[in-house]
């Protein structure tokens, strides 16, 4: 197949090029220029331009199908939509568990209302990201009605993420110590290794898939207790887990998901997307999508961060002095380890 990637030097985008590449496929992408994750192969293709309005070097050319993973306005996504209308026969657009209305209550599939924009001309991303998305996914199934394919990952992991929220607990295991553990032991958590995801993604689009699939793991239940024993086991079994519940963390101000990833307490600010780790992904299994072991996506994880050395800029987690600041203040310690 051809296949054309807007984006593909990040992350996911960087990956996907990878997995079709490995798939025998023929690969354009079109970015900026800018910046990129890691080297990409002499034999990609590489179309420079901009999304917002610089679409030239598009025009003219056909492939079998366009991947989108770097779309979040929709009036941007209708530009590429529009222009690729006649040029594709499938377009595949990565959006986000973050388009449901509702994420206070488990289970969410893709039949559930989307979340809308008050004002449909907000484009600030940062405010609106999960209806933004929808929006964009409504914006595509317009321009090609029944010839698109929309993924909805959930937190995307493994080597080259840019945001820090899986890497902070594989790195910061590793180190050793005491380990502040956050509220509930059997509290659920949902990732996907950006491997995994690029691999059934290219797949599905060799196939010629359309439909909407939530996108995210593990194929099971996981508890956080259970991920971090892992990390522990895979990476330093003298880490030592300290847990502190919910109410000692909001007390003295911790900050869920960016400052503690992964971590939700479903109260106050987060009630509204306490269940963001709580997806129902049965329509993607049946249509095959798997998983590595977790252990080898912590230890690949673990592996590239350690090369990112210790002065790279980190976007999410503890440093150690606040970890031991709220362990210190909340009692904590070795009597606060979970069995």
């Amino acid at each position: 197949m051809k296949l054309l990637v807007l984006g593909g030097t990040k992350f996911l985008g960087y990956h996907l090029v990878q997995a079709a590449l490995a798939s025998g496929h023929e690969v354009t992408i079109f970015h900026r220029g800018q910046s990129e994750a890691a080297p990409l192969p002499a034999g990609v293709e590489r179309l420079l331009g901009d999304r917002d309005g610089r679409l030239g070097a598009l025009a003219g050319r056909r492939w079998d199908a366009v991947i989108d993973c770097s779309g979040y306005v929709p009036r941007i996504v209708r530009q590429s939509a529009e222009l690729l209308r006649d040029a594709v026969d499938r377009y595949v657009f990565i959006s986000s568990v973050s388009a449901y209305a509702d994420l206070s209550r488990p289970g969410a599939n893709e039949d559930w209302p989307l979340a809308q924009l008050d004002d449909p001309a907000a484009e600030d991303v940062s405010q609106h990201y999960g209806a933004l998305k929808a929006a964009c996914e409504a914006a595509i199934e317009e321009t090609m009605p029944d010839r698109t394919l929309v993924v909805r990952p959930g937190l995307i992991v493994g080597p080259l993420d840019p945001t820090d929220r899986f890497t902070y607990w594989p790195s910061r295991i590793r180190q050793g110590g005491e380990v502040l553990a956050p509220g509930k032991p059997d509290a659920q958590v949902q990732f996907i290794d950006v491997r995994d995801l690029a691999a059934w993604i290219v797949r599905m689009t060799e196939e010629r898939r359309t439909g909407t699939f939530n996108a995210t793991g593990p194929e099971r239940r996981l508890g956080m207790q259970e991920f971090l024993a892992l990390c522990a086991e895979t990476l330093n079994a003298d880490a030592r887990l300290a847990w502190l519940d919910d109410e000692a963390l909001l007390a003295q101000g911790a900050g869920p998901w960016i400052e503690i990833p992964l971590w939700i307490p479903g109260t106050g600010e987060t009630s509204d997307v306490a269940h963001l780790m709580s997806i129902g992904i049965e329509r993607a299994l049946g249509e095959g999508l798997s998983f590595r072991p977790l252990a080898e996506t912590v230890r690949d994880t673990a592996d590239w961060d350690a090369t990112r050395g210790t002065d790279a800029g980190r976007r999410a987690g503890m440093s150690r002095e606040r970890e031991r600041e709220l362990l210190r203040k909340a009692g904590a310690g070795s009597s606060a380890e979970a069995e």
